[in-house]
């Protein structure tokens, strides 16, 4: 995958839409970030860190019932789930503390929406000695209930966010606010590939070691590529992950899997969005026609934004990756139905993909492999 072009677009998405006061911020992050992804030494702790406390490389699970009934199609699951705090999310945290310490930064603050974002920041704060500042939305706190009990044992502050439609978008509206009070000594460690530029880079870069990983395994294994791989879809950071060992791959077909949430709500932002500005960035969000950001609902808070990364905007307007739609019910049905079967609690966010790799199983033919990227674990969403 490419990097953005030098104003920080993937065609014409991305960019940076951002307050006179962020600019100098978000200049000396970029200039620390060449810097960085320059030195071996930054990278060798980085990959000795997610080895050694994180516990990757995550492992390539084969399932053996989920879809026998309809496909003798493997479909293998890629095991975020197994990672230290139980998500995707701890590789980018990893990456970007490393990247705050370098830059002499005394805060790292966050905002979360299903909460392993959080943890995950909260987490590499204790790691680190670095004191964590969490922004959740109000109705993610208490739906969240178990996550925000692990960020202040881990000794984070996590500050309930009211306005708006208390979900993910509002506690990245809050956490913006703030940093823009304290670049000096603060440092964004933004959950997902959105934001402003270099946001959405930084995240992909420190996320696609899921895919380079993924790529060898399945080789390693079954000598040869997946025919499809699928992953969840919110703001995008885990289906960029694994989409970027795979990309370069045309005959890998690269699935994204959005929130078609219930009863005309949803957060589908690539499936029924139109393109404008958010947080930051030029992609696809869900607005109104004079361009108010419209209400969202998705039964997975981690999935509940009305925005998405300007890559996977990219992606689809250049038919690299299709984007499709799983509901709350559906979603529910295969959280229960691939515990019952496969003995794994999945997160919610990634009953998503699961759901649709069923569906696409019993569409597909001998000869073709289909990857999904297991991106959390389904503690979390057990008192639903």
């Amino acid at each position: 995958m490419k990097k953005p072009d030098a104003r920080g677009y993937f065609g014409e998405f991305g960019g940076r839409f951002v307050p006179e006061v962020l600019v100098g911020a978000l200049d000396e992050l970029e200039r620390a970030i060449e810097s960085a992804f320059a030195d071996p030494a930054y990278w060798d702790e980085y990959h000795a860190v997610l080895r050694d406390f994180v516990g990757r490389p995550s492992p390539i699970y084969r399932c053996e019932r989920y879809v026998a009934d309809v496909s003798a199609v493997p479909l293998l699951m890629k095991r975020e789930d197994t990672n230290h705090t139980g998500a995707h999310k701890i590789n980018n945290t990893v990456g970007q503390a490393l990247l705050a310490r370098r830059m002499g930064k005394r805060r790292l603050l966050a905002e979360t929406g299903a909460g392993q974002h959080g943890v995950a920041t909260a987490t590499v704060g204790a790691k680190f000695g670095l004191p964590v500042d969490v922004y959740m939305g109000a109705r993610d706190v208490e739906r969240q209930a178990l996550n925000v009990h692990v960020m202040r044992l881990l000794g984070a502050s996590v500050h309930s966010v009211t306005s708006g439609t208390q979900t993910l978008k509002d506690a990245t509206n809050e956490a913006f606010r703030v940093w823009a009070e304290r670049v000096e000594d603060t440092f964004y460690v933004i959950g997902s590939v959105v934001g402003a530029h270099p946001y959405p880079y930084l995240v992909r870069e420190l996320q696609k070691i899921v895919g380079v990983e993924a790529r060898r395994q399945v080789l390693d294994r079954y000598r040869r590529l997946p025919s499809d791989v699928v992953a969840c879809v919110g703001g995008g950071s885990n289906a960029i992950g694994i989409f970027a060992g795979f990309a370069d791959d045309p005959q890998v077909k690269l699935w994204g899997v959005e929130a078609g949430g219930e009863g005309g709500k949803s957060a589908a932002s690539l499936g029924a969005g139109t393109i404008g500005v958010l947080h930051g960035s030029r992609s696809y969000l869900l607005q109104s026609a004079d361009g108010q950001v419209l209400p969202t609902h998705s039964i997975g808070a981690g999935l509940d934004y009305p925005g998405v990364g300007p890559e996977h905007a990219f992606l689809k307007e250049s038919g690299r990756a299709a984007y499709v739609s799983v509901t709350d019910a559906q979603a529910l049905e295969a959280f229960g139905a691939f515990a019952r079967s496969e003995g794994i609690v999945p997160a919610l966010e990634s009953a998503h993909a699961i759901a649709f790799a069923r569906k696409l199983a019993a569409e597909r033919r001998a000869g073709d492999l289909i990857l999904v990227n297991l991106s959390g674990r389904g503690d979390k969403d057990l008192a639903r």
